[in-house]
């Protein structure tokens, strides 16, 4: 009994080996039957191969050679190659930028050549996608197939796993008899054992690769099946022209220029200024330029000009129209609410400008010449309705622009199409700086190293964000305002902390006088310096300040005296700010710090309190009495452009126009704010003038701008 088992395992497991071995061949392998499929599928390429294409558009070779950036657009100009012979030619440029304002195009012939016209177009372009699909088709059957294939070799291995599992059942059972019985053959049932196990390894791994090709072939099926979705869609693609038509006489080539504007392209000047470490180094003024294109065509090795202009396209005025005027009873409700808040209105007025601009561009005269004459009844409406503060204002809004300059960029550029800002370089400038130090200790702690600089450049410096910086030191950032050529402005340099500032309160007194009472204050101000050389400082501090005669305030005591600088004594000190000029020398700390002392005097009626101090804070200059018209919300750079303006004047028509102050036509212009100063004699009266326009105004209404004149005199300087 015991010989016949062992016999039987032996086969069984032969039989069961033999039968595993059979199923791990492919399951497929039968000779291919998929031929026919395939040369079908070729036969079905060949009848399908592509129609002769109707002609298609012959584009003319062009190339970018320039670029116009504008603040709100670009104006892109294209050299376009004219092909030999003579005659009238069709020439398409393409593919133009999906930012082009389709109405700007326009073209610049050359010798013999004329340009006949100029058109911008859209067309459809439907692509032959035949052969494309029956190629798909064809893949997608070869995966059929490939997963067919796949499948069946997995029910393969299922069959194989499940005819191991009752071999390992048998050889166990088997296994046990033999035991039982004292006739086990030890080496043959390790030699199965490791059979079973080495082939369920094997069979496992297959099983793995099996489902990653499954996977993989589901993947390109997925992929070919949205392809074919696609070319069979009927969705064409869309081509933009520039059909130009031309004539030429000689048959030579040439060159013709096409012209358009595109949205998406803007540019704001940037500048960085760098100070030495010492103060006879000269500042150095980095201008950039911030570019912004996302136009859709790259900008690649082309000459670049920056334009503060606005690109107008229409030759003439735009048409003015009818304003109508209507009444109500008094005391009912307007239909319009008037406008009060001027900055708002400005903004209102600007945005309805630029609109109209746009739509001229692109030929939309009708909306155009509404939105132009809606802007200017705004403004109209708020003279009318407001002519007070329309004749301290003088010009309408937003009429007054900065200066038209344009940058011609030395050499060619490239700017790629895209969202984020790209910077260039429009020149360096540098400056020889005189420094001082300004410290205002009821404000900060710190005090701030500035340095006045002259422009002497040929470029104007346009109002813009500056980074500052002292060698290669991060200081700080500022608005640099429009600084014309020749001009000084104003810089800082940030912190210097070997200088320090203290302002502490010394003395309190009251006093009664008769039927007032008043307060007496005094203070020192501590300036320490830890400098070794000496440096010039102005010290800044106030005095409260009233609007009229219900409180008196008046300065006792300074030591050292008030700075002596006219244009402070005439803008300033009206409003009660305090300013000393002092040089501070090396080591002056500890006993040595410089002081500065004063004292001030409040008076009011016995019977009145204080109610309270306050300053304009956020909500603008506060108003001031009109016979107090001073220039408290001037800028430091703007004081030192309005001095040195005044310091170019005779010295007798400086004495004169330092007590006009301003404007005698724009009376909320400072004298000097705009740039030079214009003297014209009106009926032999001299009045000074802030600009051209002016000049024109007051030659075309003398007897009108000598009324100004009287009217501006009594308020700046109104009688004691």
């Amino acid at each position: 009994m015991q010989k016949r088992v062992i016999p039987g395992l032996m086969v069984f497991g032969l039989i069961a080996s033999l039968a595993v071995a059979t199923r791990s061949m492919p399951a497929n392998e039968a000779p291919n039957q998929n031929a026919p499929a395939k040369t079908a599928a070729s036969a079905a390429v060949k009848d399908l191969a592509p129609a002769p294409a109707a002609p298609s558009v012959k584009l003319a070779a062009s190339r970018i050679a320039a670029v116009t950036v504008y603040p709100n657009n670009a104006l892109v100009t294209r050299e376009v190659d004219v092909p030999e012979g003579q005659g009238t030619f069709e020439l398409t440029v393409s593919p133009m930028p999906p930012a082009t304002i389709q109405s700007s195009l326009y073209s610049e012939g050359a010798d013999a050549v004329r340009v006949m016209s100029t058109r911008f177009r859209i067309r459809s372009i439907p692509e032959d996608t035949r052969i494309e699909v029956v190629k798909l088709q064809e893949q997608l059957k070869e995966l059929q197939l490939a997963r067919e294939k796949l499948e069946a070799d997995q029910k393969a291995l299922q069959s194989d796993t499940l005819l191991l599992t009752k071999l390992e059942n048998f050889t166990g059972v088997a296994t046990v008899q033999a035991t039982e019985k004292g006739g086990l053959n030890s080496e043959q049932t390790i030699a199965m054992t490791k059979f079973i196990m080495e082939t369920r390894g094997e069979k496992a791994k297959a099983t793995v690769a099996l489902q990653q090709q499954v996977h993989a072939n589901q993947e390109k099926s997925e992929l070919a099946q949205r392809k074919l979705g696609e070319l069979t869609s009927g969705i064409a693609r869309m081509e933009r022209d520039a059909v130009i038509v031309v004539e030429k006489i000689n048959a030579a080539p040439g060159k013709i220029r096409l012209n358009y504007l595109v949205d998406s392209a803007s540019w704001l000047p940037q500048y960085k200024l760098r100070a030495g470490k010492t103060a006879k180094d000269q500042v150095q003024l980095e201008y950039l330029a911030g570019v912004v294109q996302y136009t859709g065509e790259d900008w690649s090795n082309v000459k670049v000009v920056l334009s503060t202009a606005k690109p107008m396209l229409n030759s003439a005025p735009p048409e003015l129209q009818t304003l109508q005027v209507t009444v109500i009873p008094k005391g009912a409700a307007p239909a319009i609410v008037r406008q009060t808040n001027t900055s708002e209105l400005d903004e209102q007025v600007r945005s309805l400008r630029f609109k109209a601009q746009k739509d001229f561009n692109e030929r939309k005269l009708s909306s155009g010449i509404g939105l132009v004459n809606t802007a200017a009844a705004l403004d109209q409406s708020w003279e009318l309705l407001n002519p007070d503060e329309a004749v301290k204002r003088g010009c309408s809004m937003a009429i007054r622009e900065g200066p038209s300059v344009a940058y011609h960029l030395n050499n060619n550029l490239s700017i790629p199409s895209r969202t984020d800002e790209q910077v260039l370089e429009i020149t360096r400038i540098d400056m020889p700086p005189e420094y001082y130090y300004k410290a205002v200790p009821i404000l900060s702690s710190q005090v701030y190293r500035l340095a006045e600089l002259t422009n002497r450049s040929n470029f104007i410096i346009l109002p813009g964000e500056a980074t500052m910086y002292i060698g290669p030191d991060f200081v700080g950032q500022m608005s640099l305002p429009q600084v014309a050529i020749g001009e000084t402005f104003t810089a800082g340099f940030g912190v210097d902390p070997q200088l320090q500032v203290q302002r502490m309160i010394t003395s309190k007194a009251q006093t009664t006088q008769g039927g007032n009472q008043a307060l007496s204050f005094g203070y020192r101000i501590l300036i320490s310096s830890y400098k070794t050389d000496r440096i010039k400082m102005q010290v800044w501090d106030r005095l409260p300040h009233a609007d009229n005669d219900a409180i008196g305030v008046s300065l006792m005591k300074t030591a050292p005296e008030l700075s002596k600088d006219a244009i402070y004594l005439r803008e300033q000190r009206p409003n009660n700010l305090l300013r000393w000029d002092i040089n501070v020398d090396p080591g002056m700390t500890g006993e040595k710090a410089i002081a500065i002392s004063y004292e001030f005097k409040l008076e009011l009626d016995r019977q009145m309190t204080i109610n309270g101090f306050q300053s304009a804070g956020v909500f603008g200059t506060v108003q001031t009495a009109p016979t107090a018209r001073t220039l408290t919300n001037i800028s430091e750079a703007d004081l030192a452009r309005i001095k040195a303006n005044m310091a170019k004047l005779p010295p007798e028509d400086r004495k004169l126009a330092e007590t006009q102050v301003f404007c005698a036509i724009d009376q909320e212009r400072p004298l000097g704010s705009m740039g030079m100063i214009h003297k014209v004699n009106v009926k032999g009266q001299p009045v000074f003038l802030c600009c051209k326009g002016c000049v024109a105004e007051a030659q075309v209404h003398p007897d009108e701008t000598l009324a100004k004149l009287q009217q501006l005199m009594s308020r700046v300087n109104p009688k004691k």
